[in-house]
């Protein structure tokens, strides 16, 4: 399977995770806007969190890599803003910012884990 797409179905399975076990996030729709969330969170960290990880380097190494907790809180918000913007709903209710990184943090155990896993099936094949 290509890498683009595994990772598609690595991130729509962790915002799955993300929007069952954290009480303040919601998907409104079919199925079918938990694919599309996927792609725009993918797109979103491939072309944005890079250059936001260069520019907070100091921060990230001031706080030993808490601080890309905040980026990846950031950047999940950013997907439910761009997702509305698509009719697509990806819902954070308040206290926003706390869901939000709890939604993060949930993605991103989640996506280290599967990669993990990923990973060691394409070396042995």
């Amino acid at each position: 399977m290509p890498t683009f797409i595994t990772r598609w179905i690595v991130n729509a399975l962790a915002i799955y995770l993300a929007v069952y076990f954290v009480p303040g996030i919601s998907l409104s729709g079919e199925w079918t806007s938990l694919i599309w969330i996927a792609l725009i969170f993918g797109l979103i960290n491939a072309l944005l969190r890079p250059i936001i990880k260069f520019f907070t380097f100091p921060l990230i190494l001031i706080t030993l890599g808490l601080f890309s907790l905040i980026i990846n809180s950031f950047l999940f918000w950013l997907t439910s803003l761009i997702g509305k913007g698509f009719g697509i709903g990806l819902n954070i209710t308040s206290p926003v910012f706390w869901n939000a990184l709890l939604g993060g943090l949930v993605v991103s155990i989640v996506s280290v884990i599967l990669n993990h896993f990923l990973k060691d099936k394409r070396k042995k094949h």
